[in-house]
């Protein structure tokens, strides 16, 4: 893909408390690599990724044909000097991952209040979120259990995965269903005609995932990126 070769500019937002590894996890998704030095984020940074997705189904409205999306996801401070910066951005995002560490009782309680900000800023009441245990390969050091974790995401109607950046256990698998829920919501809110190659046929094919990756982008902001171009709406 070239650079504006894409359907959907699709913004995804990583938040969760100071330490619990999301810019490990955008390193590992995007580049395939693992940073264990910890630099605390200061604001806001992003990465970006294209990637192919295969709608799901025919009779969707995007009738099974693979879509070019342009991913950026931005990694967020987690301390609370930055928190206003944070909740201005959860607008403006697509989808969320929000991430606890699971070697870290106090992360995980604190995903309460993190689900309280995205309900009061983000784009709706019920944003699309996907809840990630973080740094599932340190087992010895892990206070917070599988079943605690399940219980929490349920009662928010979310997915849940244990993730590592160190393994890469979980980590594409995660984005994929948190960019799966956003098409969805996109079939139920957008018209046929509003989607990209509805005049054509549909191609079939499997469930909702990513298909083969379609190369990275790595731009910074500013160049050549327009963070209002091909962006779905979101309710």
């Amino acid at each position: 893909m070239s650079d504006g070769d894409y359907d959907y500019l699709i913004k995804l937002l990583a938040l969760g408390d100071s330490g619990v590894g999301k810019t490990s996890f955008l390193h590992q998704y995007t580049d395939g690599i693992f940073r264990a030095k910890f630099i605390a984020t200061v604001g806001i940074d992003f990465k970006e990724k294209r990637v192919v997705y295969q709608a799901s189904g025919e009779e969707g409205l995007l009738g099974g044909r693979k879509q070019k999306i342009h991913l950026q996801l931005w990694d967020t401070a987690g301390q609370e000097r930055f928190r206003s910066l944070t909740t201005a951005f959860f607008r403006d995002a697509m989808g969320f991952l929000l991430m606890f560490d699971l070697t870290s009782e106090q992360s995980f309680l604190n995903v309460r209040n993190w689900m309280e900000q995205l309900q009061m800023h983000a784009y709706c009441e019920s944003p699309d979120v996907v809840l990630c245990g973080h740094k599932s390969d340190l087992e010895d050091l892990r206070v917070v259990s599988a079943k605690q974790a399940r219980e929490l995401a349920d009662s928010y109607g979310m997915p849940y995965f244990e993730s590592s950046a160190a393994s890469g256990a979980n980590v594409a698998a995660a984005v994929t269903a948190l960019l799966d829920l956003i098409m969805k919501r996109m079939e139920s809110t957008l018209g046929r005609s509003s989607l990209p190659g509805a005049h054509r046929g549909s191609g079939g094919g499997p469930g909702g995932g990513f298909v083969d990756g379609a190369g990275d982008a790595k731009r910074n902001l500013g160049k050549g990126t327009d963070p209002t171009e091909k962006t779905p709406s979101k309710c």
